[in-house]
């Protein structure tokens, strides 16, 4: 399957102050950037929402809304930039098919070796009792 592209009209960009370091112009410039992109309102395939509503991720609020935090760089656009590249990492993530899980049993000698090597140690740990001075 093609990976789903972001539909930009379908993405809400706030601007807000960005934590931490930067000086004077930290209180004064809003250049960390909320991204939020509702999942049952957009355009992509019903089964790639279902993936991404599955998905146990902390972006993804119980209403079905990716919030991304960018806040990386020192520009609004470079943050734009990232949020974005995020999102569409997320969507990369959940248009690959997990493979399926081929269940296996182990070889009769994997077995037998196992039960040899947890005998072994038995041994030895009964041999660690306390000795009779005799």
């Amino acid at each position: 399957m093609a990976s789903p592209v972001v539909v930009l009209e379908e993405v809400e960009f706030s601007a807000i102050r960005a934590q931490g370091a930067g000086g004077q112009n930290v209180n004064k410039v809003s250049s960390a950037v909320h991204l939020r992109y509702d999942i049952r309102a957009s355009s992509l395939a019903d089964v790639y929402k279902e993936r991404l509503l599955a998905l146990n991720d902390q972006r993804i609020t119980k209403d079905g809304v990716v919030v991304i935090k960018a806040q990386q760089y020192r520009t609004q656009e470079q943050n734009k930039a990232d949020a974005l590249l995020r999102l569409q990492e997320l969507l990369d993530q959940v248009a690959t098919t997990p493979k399926r899980r081929v269940a296996t049993r182990p070889t009769r000698g994997a077995q037998r070796r196992r039960l040899d090597g947890k005998a072994s140690r038995g041994k030895i740990k009964a041999l660690r009792g306390k000795v009779d001075p005799d």
